[in-house]
């Protein structure tokens, strides 16, 4: 116990001396001050030139990320890794050039294994091993094409396809299952999952949409059975959205003039009907008169018969009788008005017959109706203005609009809306003192520009390093240096009074040096080596303590100077 206690006695004795010997010497100081300065100096100013480190690449396989720092390593490119190996940087005036020579390298491959596979297939293969490439080389392509979506992180696709057979009954569809990890915060809308699993189901034969399901990092199905329908719904919703943001629009434009876009607000209801109607009607109207009906077809028919009596016959009582008179003659003779026979008539006998047939054409209308997918079948529209500003006793005050303005509000919305009566839509207008105005958004200012801030930053580290050196200079080296030239000074003034006090033993004539005697002799020879001792003693006591060596001498000097 005693040895280490003697042991650290002796640590701190030396610690100790060499204290004192650098406060002895005052070089030691200002060199240890400018020796840090400028190591100091020299850090800002590599700090200051250090090139800014941007993202090269993110989301990175090992296997890509050792292929990439070797590029980087062969074109002498400096590099750093983050995210666990996942980020390279590299300095940012350099990024978008090697993105361009990397990418003409094939880099990064993305972790999966293209059509870049079937290069490699060596001679002899089995053609079960040929399938298998092939599927696997397909399923790294539709990967690939997958991650190029903006919201996929990362795709793995699995194929399923049956082997061919003969019979048809024993035949199986193929199916496919797609994996996507999106990135935080994104989302696949229904658009985008339709494509994908169309996309899949075109690039295998005899895939069809049903048989492709999609799932994402979390679990979540994101395909359903019913693709169609819900996609038909969306496209509904956001239709009725879209007219329903146009005629608010519409409103609130119209009345901005008269109110200001501030002090109104509008909401537009739209009830749409989204069925599909086909209608074929036939419609006949009642038969019209002669003389205005179309004639479709005419036929005229005539005949006519001569028949002539002689006195020819069978012989015997009947042939001389006379022919009888007709039993509805037609006289046509206005000169045998009596009806009486003559001779011609008694002789020949003629029949005629006339026919005429019209046909008209049927008045019938055909129509075929296809009523419009998304006709708006209702409209409720509620308006809002706030109160306006007026003149009072006490300055401005909030007060409700006149009816006649309320009125014309009323008279343009009807217009901008297409009001309705027989679709029943629906209007309210309100005149109500607002809570609390929009915010009006400003321009962002100078001081929140990205490059304004890029540049304050490169300016405020030139300016930091100033300020470094300053109190350096001021705390660290100017203390020194005017400690280390006090003490110079101290010096030179000990050794001027040392060699003053010294001239006078010291010079003395020859002639009266060899009339000395011996004793006299050993008495100046004292006086000279003690005038010697306290003269090493002197600097000695300058180079420990130089202050106050200086301060007794100029304590000297000035009561010598008043002697």
């Amino acid at each position: 116990m005693s040895a280490a206690s003697k042991d650290t006695g002796e640590a701190k004795k030396g610690f100790a001396s060499i204290v004192e010997r650098i406060k002895a010497d005052p070089k030691i100081p200002l060199m240890i001050a400018a020796a840090a300065a400028v190591s100091i100096i020299v850090a800002l100013l590599l700090w200051l030139r250090s090139p800014d480190y941007r993202v090269l690449l993110s989301n990175l396989s090992a296997k890509d990320g050792g292929d990439i720092v070797g590029q980087l390593t062969q074109m002498n490119v400096p590099y750093q890794i983050a995210d666990n190996g996942s980020a390279i940087l590299v300095p940012a005036d350099k990024v978008h050039e090697l993105r361009l020579k990397l990418a003409q390298s094939g880099l990064p491959k993305g972790g999966n294994t293209g059509f870049e596979l079937l290069d490699k297939e060596q001679f002899g293969i089995s053609q079960f091993s040929e399938q298998i490439n092939y599927q696997r080389a397909l399923e790294g392509e539709l990967s690939r094409t997958i991650e190029s979506l903006s919201p996929v992180q990362s795709a793995r696709v699995h194929l399923a396809i049956p082997k061919p057979t003969l019979f048809v009954r024993e035949q199986k569809l193929p199916t496919a299952s797609v994996t996507v990890g999106l990135l935080p915060g994104r989302m696949l809308d229904e658009g985008q999952i339709s494509a994908i699993v169309h996309m899949v189901s075109s690039s295998v034969t005899g895939l069809t949409s049903s048989n492709v399901i999609i799932v994402d990092q979390a679990g979540r199905l994101l395909t359903n059975n019913d693709n169609s329908q819900q996609s038909a719904n969306s496209a509904q919703i956001k239709m009725t959205k879209e007219m329903e943001s146009h005629l608010k629009q519409r409103i609130e434009d119209i009345l901005s003039p008269l109110v200001g876009r501030a002090n109104i607000h509008a909401q537009v209801t739209a009830q749409m009907d989204f069925s599909k109607v086909e209608q074929t009607s036939e419609e006949y109207k009642p038969n019209q008169t002669p003389d205005s009906a179309a004639i479709r077809s005419r036929q005229n028919s005539q005949s006519m018969q001569n028949n002539n009596v002689g006195t020819g016959g069978v012989p015997g009582a009947l042939s001389n009788q006379p022919v009888s008179a007709p039993s509805a003659p037609i006289e046509t003779n206005k000169d045998n008005k009596d009806g009486a026979q003559t001779a011609n008539n008694r002789n020949s006998v003629s029949n005629s017959q006339s026919d005429e047939t019209t046909n008209y054409e049927v008045d019938r209308k055909i129509s075929h109706t296809q009523r419009q997918i998304g006709v708006v079948d209702r409209l409720s529209v509620a308006v809002i203005v706030n109160y306006h500003s007026q003149d009072g006793e006490n300055g401005p005050e909030m007060k409700p609009l006149p009816p006649e303005m309320l009125q014309q509000i009323e008279a343009l919305t009807r217009e901008a809306m297409g009001f309705s009566t027989a679709r029943g839509d629906s209007l309210n207008i309100t005149n109500s003192l607002f809570t609390n105005e929009a915010p009006v958004e400003e321009a962002p200012s100078l001081l929140e520009s990205p490059q304004f801030i890029a540049q304050l930053l490169d300016y405020g580290k030139i300016l930091l390093i100033a300020i470094i050196a300053w109190f350096m200079w001021r705390f660290g080296i100017k203390p020194q240096w005017v400690k280390y030239r006090k003490a110079q000074q101290a010096q030179a003034e000990a050794e001027v009074f040392v060699a003053t006090q010294l001239k006078t033993p010291l010079v003395v004539d020859e002639a009266i040096d060899e009339e000395m005697d011996e004793q006299t002799r050993r008495r100046l020879t004292r006086q000279r080596v003690s005038a010697e001792i306290q003269s090493q003693r002197i600097r000695e006591m300058a180079e420990k303590d130089p202050q106050i060596v200086a301060m007794v001498i100029r304590q000297w000097l000035g009561k010598s100077q008043w002697v």
